[in-house]
């Protein structure tokens, strides 16, 4: 019996999911195609968030029967695979680097920011992701061909490239929460009540003195700039 998907959904090999055809080999003609059930499952996803991705809402938003996707999507672990590609699809792939590698890759993290907050579920849906599949992998070869100048080998590129991502996705996950909380002025002003009383307290001063400097811009995509260049001025290509 097919199943809706969770944490011990087995989904579906990355042979049979990417090199195999996108469309049922048995039967009649299918009134639906991969693409477009992937795209409503995206769909769904932007405008009411992952856990309203079922298999039974995504056949209403194309007008199927709930049994009838299984032959596409067995289950929703591989649904999430295909939906991660299919936005993949949307970033970049055909820029030449430039030969100064910190700079590219600060490039491909503004891109991957912006791309996640189109999409703000990636962040939860990357962290559970197996295989890359086209639109991916061409991506990765853009992110590989930038970082060629450094020297470094295969695996410490493949590994540079999974950092930088995760932070990207965790950066986003953390903005996207607290512009959420940001909404609500009484929990803002009660957090910075909170830390003011702490840092007054006299029991931790590095906190005290970490408050007390000059604050810096606050925009997110100031704070997200500051963090990316930390991150990526500090890489050790030795």
């Amino acid at each position: 019996m097919p199943r809706e998907g969770g944490a011990d959904a087995p989904g579906v090999g990355p042979e049979q999911l990417w090199l195999s055809s996108a469309r049922p080999r048995r039967g009649r003609k299918p009134a639906y195609s991969r693409e477009a059930i992937t795209a409503a499952a995206v769909a769904l996803a932007d405008a009411e968030g992952l856990e309203a991705v079922t298999m039974r809402k995504v056949a209403a938003q194309v007008g199927a029967g709930a049994m009838s996707l299984y032959s596409y999507a067995p289950d929703k672990e591989t649904l999430l695979e295909l939906m991660v590609d299919h936005v993949s699809g949307e970033l970049p792939t055909t820029s030449i680097p430039t030969g100064d590698w910190r700079a590219d890759l600060k490039t491909i993290a503004h891109l991957q920011r912006a791309h996640m907050l189109r999409h703000p579920w990636l962040p939860t849906a990357l962290a559970a992701r197996r295989v890359p599949g086209p639109n991916t992998l061409a991506f990765l070869e853009r992110a590989l061909a930038v970082l060629r100048p450094t020297g470094l080998d295969g695996a410490a590129k493949l590994e540079v490239f999974a950092q930088l991502t995760a932070f990207v996705a965790g950066h986003v996950a953390h903005e996207i929460a607290r512009t959420a909380a940001s909404q609500s002025p009484d929990r803002a002003a009660a957090e910075a009540r909170y830390l003011a009383a702490v840092a007054a307290d006299g029991s931790h001063p590095e906190l005290a003195e970490a408050l007390a400097a000059p604050s810096r811009p606050l925009t997110p995509e100031a704070t997200f700039t500051r963090f990316l260049n930390r991150l990526i001025d500090g890489l050790d290509t030795g």
